[in-house]
């Protein structure tokens, strides 16, 4: 069986419709959504041609760019991420994790 790997796919595709398929398709394969556009996860080489594959099939004839990225557990440790919540956000997280009711 082929490892897993890290995988960054992102895309730009204009119709509505096409792209929220698409992001069901992505999100179907355990990727998740880092951005609008973007997911990350880890895959095999064999789902990354799978997903690419229905990827392709989603989008027919349609206008868009799907580009797909593996990157190495060596670089993957080197990547650098700033993720922050509204307060608001990170509030609610907090009473929910506690299980207070608003």
């Amino acid at each position: 069986m082929p490892p897993l790997m890290y995988s960054l796919l992102v895309y730009d595709i204009p119709d509505d419709r096409k792209r929220a398929k698409i992001a069901d398709a992505c999100l179907d394969y355990g990727l998740d959504r880092i951005q609008y556009s973007a997911f990350l996860g880890q895959l095999r080489s064999t789902h990354q041609d799978e997903l690419m594959l229905k990827i392709k099939k989603i989008l027919g004839k349609k206008a868009g760019n799907v580009q797909l990225f593996t990157v190495c557990a060596e670089d993957w440790k080197k990547r650098k991420v700033i993720e922050q919540k509204e307060k608001d956000d990170a509030a609610n997280e907090a009473k929910n994790e506690r299980g207070v009711k608003e």
